[in-house]
């Protein structure tokens, strides 16, 4: 069961969702303003974040974009139907996950427990006998200047740490493991999303043009992650 922060200034909407995750074994904290919500972020950190976007003090893109200035966690955003906008620039920020308004208790939870079993893949326990330790060092993916460690969630690019989210993660995961193979948008989906998850094309650009833009921030030359246009995305091994 998960620890889980909620940051949403509608206490109708906090009550409900609160209700929901907690009658399936959550913990729920919640906060009904940006600047609370990041504070309590920052000192106590959860197993995930679901952030409204329009909040007083600071919005819940201010807050995911300084999250994802020192942490992977994962986050849900939720947003209106009708401001597409939000969904792109959450994703362009780092978002894992949205949820348009209004919304299901049943949606909320499917993508609830679809984004904390991607994170569940990516926060193994440090501690590993020494057999463990052998298994998951054959399973870590050495691509020319990449070097990815499933076990550890860590990414390293020339031997510089790359922060990535956990669905941004099992992105690049799924394209390093064939170099050279075109992965189309549905393989990728299939890679980072559960199957009752449905998720846009769009989606899966943002992730990868946020990808891109984190590694030009160590490498301003990288240029390993190929765009087919039509057909989707492969891994080119330099």
């Amino acid at each position: 069961m998960a620890k889980i922060t909620l940051v949403d200034d509608d206490e109708n909407i906090v009550a409900s969702i609160s209700m929901a995750l907690e009658s399936h074994g959550h913990t729920v904290k919640a906060y009904y303003d940006g600047a609370s919500g990041l504070q309590a972020l920052e000192s106590d950190p959860p197993d995930l974040a679901i952030l409204d976007v329009k909040m007083p003090r600071m919005d819940g893109m201010e807050v995911l974009r300084r999250l994802r200035q020192s942490t992977a966690l994962p986050v849900i955003i939720l947003t209106s139907k009708d401001e597409e906008i939000d969904e792109i620039l959450g994703f362009n920020l780092g978002a894992d996950d949205y949820i348009h308004k209004p919304f299901s208790q049943r949606l909320l939870i499917e993508r609830v427990k679809a984004v904390l079993r991607r994170a569940g893949a990516a926060a193994e326990d440090e501690a590993q006998t020494p057999a463990s330790a052998a298994a998951a060092s054959a399973r870590a993916i050495k691509r020319g200047k990449l070097t990815m460690d499933p076990e550890r969630h860590d990414c390293l690019w020339e031997g510089k740490p790359v922060k990535l989210t956990v669905t941004e993660f099992l992105l690049l995961q799924a394209l390093a493991q064939r170099p050279g193979f075109v992965k189309s948008r549905d393989n990728l989906m299939d890679a980072a999303y559960e199957d009752q998850v449905y998720v846009d094309d769009r989606t899966i650009d943002s992730h990868v043009k946020r990808m891109r833009k984190k590694f030009r921030q160590t490498d301003p030359n990288f240029d390993a992650i190929e765009t087919l246009y039509g057909v989707g995305y492969r891994y080119r091994e330099s």
